[in-house]
């Protein structure tokens, strides 16, 4: 298997429940390396960037909102980024995540153990994980600079 990175998010709603140690903890339990962590106040234009693919999806604005915090009183739009490296990170990664609708995730995922979905239909899944390696590099050039990652 390759040496990948692959970009996480925890998202507001774990930041808000302080499931960010919990989420940590389980991915640190994977073996992989964690390369990179910082906080980051969330931007609108970040949070399109992030989510561009999703741009024509009718829930799209709500999840700008989402990431940027509004649901969950976070008035600094601040989250933990981190870049995970390993073999087969990416993939090992979105195993330890779950599926990205909490009801179909597996107990023992972080998303099967934390994650909801509130009686407005809003996902809170708690983290976010590259979905593959064109992504995870997308998204690590957009979250973190060069120098703010650990050589290998």
């Amino acid at each position: 298997m390759p040496i990948e990175q692959t970009l996480i998010l925890i998202k507001p709603d774990g930041a808000a429940r302080r499931l960010t140690g919990l989420a940590v903890d389980r991915l640190d339990a994977s073996g992989l390396e964690m390369v990179a962590a910082k906080m980051v106040s969330v931007s609108e234009d970040l949070a399109r960037k992030h989510y561009q693919d999703l741009a024509g999806k009718p829930f799209f604005e709500n999840l700008i909102r989402y990431i940027r915090g509004e649901f969950h009183g976070l008035k600094d739009h601040r989250i933990l980024a981190l870049v995970y490296r390993g073999e087969g990170a990416i993939a090992r990664v979105r195993q330890i995540a779950g599926a990205t609708n909490p009801e179909e995730a597996a107990p023992g995922t972080i998303r099967g153990s934390f994650g909801r979905v509130t009686t407005k239909g809003q996902f809170e899944n708690v983290i976010h994980a590259s979905g593959n390696a064109a992504d995870a590099a997308r998204e690590i050039a957009l979250w973190f600079k060069p120098a703010e990652i650990l050589p290998s």
